[in-house]
This record gives C-alpha cells, sequence and structure tokens, in this order.
C-alpha cells in the first residue's frame, strides 16, 4: 500500500463502514481513524475530519457530509456512487474515489452462479438431499442454461464480463444500455422492454441512482414473462420490488435471482419461501482477495491525498 510521509498531526478519517482488518490497520497508519456510530458521538471531533472511507452501498448520509466542514475526501470502497451526493461533493470540491476495475470478476462470476442455480435448481435440490427426500420423492426437472438468449442490462465493465463467459455457454448476447457501444458480437437493444421480451435470461449490471430507479418495472418483468429468469447483481434499487413479488407469485415472471434489494439488509419476506427464488447477501466482490485489493485501493487514495498527490481512481466530477 501506498503510505502518507510521517506528519505531526495525523488527518482525522472517519470510517462509516467497517473493513478487513488489515485495511483498517493501513487507514491508521494514513491518519486516525474514527469509526462512526452517530453524528452526536462525533461531537467537536466532525470540524477536523478531514476524510471518509466507506462502502458503496451505505455511503455518506447527507447529513453526515453537511456537518463535516473539513471534509476534503471521499474513498469508497466499491463502485457504487449513488449513496453519495456527487453533486454536493462537487460543490465542496470534495475528492470522490471508488475501486474499478477490481471486483468486476467476481461481479461477472456470481451472476453466473446465479443464473446456474436458478436455471438448475441448485439450492433446491440441495435442500432436497439434505432432507433426505433423495429416493423417496420426485424432485421436477431444471432448466437448460447453455444456448439461451442472454440480455445484460448496462454494458459497463461488469456487463461485458459477464457478456465475455457467455460465450462459453453458447448464448446469444443483447443489451440495453444509454448509448450503443459498437461492441462486436454483442446486439445492442434500445428499448429495455423490447430487450427483456426477446431474453430467456435478464442479467442486470447498471449503475444505481434516480436516473435507474425501478427501470425494471411491471412492463418489463410481464415482456421476460412466464419462462423467463431476472438475475441482479447492481442496485436493488433497478427492480421494482413491489411489481416483482406479484409476478413471480402469479407466474408471470418464472424466476428470479438477486445478489441485491431495495431496503438492504431487508429483502421482502415473500420471497422466502418462493423456490423458483435464489437469494443472497449483497455478496458480489465479497471474496477474501477481491476485497483485500479493493480496500488497499482505498488506502491508497486516502494515503494518496494526503500526500498531496492525485487520486489513483477519482470519480468523474458531476456539476
Amino acid at each position: 500500500m501506498m503510505m502518507m510521509k510521517e506528519d505531526d498531526m495525523k488527518p482525522e478519517i472517519l470510517l462509516i463502514e467497517r473493513m478487513m482488518p488489515e485495511i483498517e490497520a493501513g487507514l491508521r497508519e494514513v491518519g486516525e481513524v474514527i469509526p462512526f456510530s452517530t453524528l452526536d458521538d462525533l461531537g467537536a471531533r466532525a470540524s477536523h475530519i478531514r476524510g471518509i472511507a466507506t462502502g458503496g452501498v451505505t455511503g455518506v448520509p447527507r447529513d453526515v457530509m453537511d456537518a463535516l466542514p473539513a471534509l476534503e475526501v471521499i474513498a469508497i470502497n466499491g463502485i457504487g456512487t449513488d449513496a453519495v451526493d456527487l453533486k454536493e461533493a462537487a460543490r465542496r470540491g470534495i475528492g470522490v474515489t471508488t475501486t474499478p476495475g477490481v471486483l468486476t470478476d467476481d461481479v461477472a462470476d456470481l451472476a453466473w452462479a446465479l443464473l446456474l442455480a436458478a436455471k438448475r435448481q441448485l439450492v433446491v435440490s440441495d435442500s432436497y438431499v439434505r432432507a433426505g427426500k433423495w429416493g423417496k420423492e420426485s424432485l421436477p426437472l431444471a432448466h437448460k442454461a447453455s444456448g439461451c438468449a442472454l440480455g445484460i442490462v448496462g454494458m459497463g465493465q461488469v456487463g461485458r464480463a459477464i457478456a465475455r463467459r457467455a460465450a462459453g455457454f453458447d448464448m446469444s448476447v443483447a443489451y440495453y444500455d444509454l448509448r450503443n457501444q459498437d461492441l462486436d458480437g454483442l446486439r445492442y437493444v434500445e428499448n429495455l422492454t423490447a430487450l427483456a421480451a426477446e431474453s430467456d435470461i435478464l442479467v442486470i449490471a447498471a449503475s444505481g441512482g434516480p436516473q435507474s430507479r425501478h427501470i425494471v418495472n411491471r412492463e418489463v418483468m410481464d415482456a421476460l414473462g412466464p419462462d423467463g429468469l431476472l438475475v441482479n447483481v447492481a442496485r436493488g434499487s433497478l427492480v421494482d420490488e413491489e411489481a416483482l413479488v406479484p409476478a413471480l407469485r402469479e407466474g408471470r415472471l418464472g424466476g428470479a435471482a438477486l445478489d441485491v434489494f431495495e431496503r438492504e439488509p431487508h429483502a421482502p419476506e415473500a420471497l422466502f419461501s418462493m423456490e423458483n427464488v435464489v437469494l443472497q447477501p449483497h455478496r458480489a466482490s465479497a471474496t477474501v482477495e477481491t476485497r483485500v485489493k479493493m480496500g488497499r485501493l482505498v488506502v491508497d487514495n486516502l494515503a494518496a491525498h494526503f500526500s498531496g498527490q492525485s487520486l489513483l481512481t477519482p470519480v468523474p466530477v458531476v456539476k
């Protein structure tokens, strides 16, 4: 990890979301780390805090940002920026960093793990064996994954990694994004509902935020249809959960495999008893290898800033 030069007064860094012990040790070499609980607990220290280390989901609540007049930099342990007010950060000249590229493979891998688990009924089959039902009760046939039509929502680094993996499963791939990126072998569809209608599997890999909230609505789910599978490894806000539950219950949508939810850490309890649903607790980047790399980049960004160097992975300024 890059470390700042020793100084008489280390910068105070607010740790909003806890990280691995070795990463927190690295943060303590950069500055004085203050674990966050409440604004009231910060008291007068709030006026001295110059940096924040946080996660992509937790981000920085606006009232916390407003209470830190000396804040200079926010280092996000993840690629999501929807939980940070980027316009306010830009107005105040606060630098914001993420950990791009580091977690791409893990997120794409989990998308495929969810896809296969849902299509081949891995969770149901596991429970079937553990319950001693094998040889005593029949188990419905699963569905084939190879050769399916795959639709991808969001063709950033994660979307492209998901698409690359589809080649090994002989899938046709089409995608929806804000613009046509003219990618070889990948067909652009300018309407999300149209993409869902032609897809057997729809994987969400787009960014969160107000502009994408509930883009996967009832119309999209109905277009995906009773044999379709919805996979989400992006942000829960992209899917209208109030539309998702009845779509699954009524059979208008075939199945769902979800790593993210609208109101984390709470997932809709109605999904718990559905055998056509696979659930994960937002663990797309949760491997030791990737979390270490992500955390090191958080430390290195903070160290660079407090050493007077340019941020390593800055988020573009939002005006």
